[in-house]
């Protein structure tokens, strides 16, 4: 590869370092073309999976400011770079993964900090971003719901009780 090539490559991974919420490093060993095309698509819109050459990699990591990727940079490696929900792409590789053996995923880096393969996998394992968020909503709305009965049953109470006396005065002839 000529050298301009070298540099486009590095200012591409670069940007997409800089533009990702996460990286997962991946090895691809023995996988085929239909089968890396059947894994960017089951990762939809969350992440994109690239192929590069490790010292493009390393390189263009550490112009991004992205350290601790330099162990896993061994052998075949692509990346995913998520951009989207990155437990929802979490759970993306870990699923091919388990139906594809030949996809290892080795680590990645998530806002600046390293994670291993197995950090990754649990990471997989949380629910997505809209249920743990539909879950707090549904918490504040039932905190916030309780709140504006006991509020709304403040003058209820106060009326009947009003009321209550003013029969009470009726009666006794005030």
């Amino acid at each position: 590869m000529a050298r301009p090539d070298k540099a486009t490559a590095v200012a591409e991974l670069k940007s997409e370092f800089e533009g990702s919420a996460a990286a997962v490093l991946t090895e691809y060993r023995g996988l085929t073309v239909a089968q890396l095309k059947e894994l960017r698509s089951s990762l939809g819109g969350n992440a994109k999976f690239a192929v590069a050459k490790n010292t493009l990699t390393k390189i263009a990591a550490n112009q991004a400011g992205v350290n601790g990727l330099d162990d896993l940079l061994v052998g075949p490696t692509a990346v995913a770079f998520v951009k989207g929900d990155v437990v929802e792409a979490a759970k993306g590789l870990r699923d091919f993964a388990k139906a594809n053996p030949l996809l290892v995923i080795k680590g990645g880096v998530l806002e600046g900090k390293t994670l291993n393969a197995t950090e990754i996998t649990k990471l997989a394992d949380l629910e997505s971003r809209e249920v743990l968020l539909a879950k707090l909503a549904g918490a504040l709305k039932a905190k916030q719901s309780a709140a504006a009965a006991m509020f709304a049953a403040l003058p209820t109470q106060m009326a009947q009780l009003a009321d209550a006396l003013r029969a009470k005065r009726e009666e006794a002839g005030e």
